[in-house]
């Protein structure tokens, strides 16, 4: 029984050095009262959104976190606990867990790191209002843009002027 019990905490610590080494980031939250249908429905939305959810004893965790050098992310751990490891689009992931928060309030963000940076909940709940890539990116193109655009009117405007004037000084001359 003790290799057993060996055996799933090696894998655990696996699990854990895998998705610190794999992703940049990751969110300490609490999941008590979940029932498994709502933690299916969280698992498969932060798929969607390329983050992993992790349940790990708390144990387990701490002792990881300690070796990372990230105690501080360890004394977020406390009752049933899981580790969300993002491998892309922290932005989308905190959107997806600040609307399950609203939806189900025995779930808690507790907090994380984002490259190396520990964030609190408030942290998150400020990422989740940033707008998604496509709208940022949509963005810093219209303002690349709006600068060239009106250079272009002005020039246009004063080309206009231009033809008025000429036009003018030749209506003057014919009508003398």
């Amino acid at each position: 029984m003790q290799k057993i019990g060996s055996l799933i905490r090696k894998e655990s610590e696996g699990q854990i050095r895998k998705g610190l080494k794999e992703a940049d980031s990751f969110f300490v939250v609490g999941y008590s009262g979940l029932s498994g249908a709502d933690m299916n429905f969280l698992r498969l939305a932060l798929r969607n959104s390329k983050g992993d959810f992790l349940v790990i004893k708390n144990s387990i965790s701490k002792r990881v976190l300690k070796e990372a050098g990230l105690e501080e992310v360890s004394e977020m751990l406390h009752g049933p606990c899981g580790l969300i490891f993002i491998k892309d689009d922290i932005i989308s992931t905190s959107k997806v867990l600040n609307n399950f928060a609203k939806e189900h309030e025995t779930f808690k963000i507790e907090g994380g790191i984002l490259k190396n940076r520990i964030l609190n909940k408030a942290d998150i709940a400020t990422l989740a209002k940033i707008p998604p890539k496509e709208i940022l990116y949509t963005q810093i193109a219209m303002g690349l843009k709006s600068p060239i655009v009106g250079l272009a009117s002005v020039l246009n405007n004063t080309l206009k002027k231009l033809v008025i004037v000429l036009d003018q000084v030749k209506n003057k001359k014919n009508t003398t």
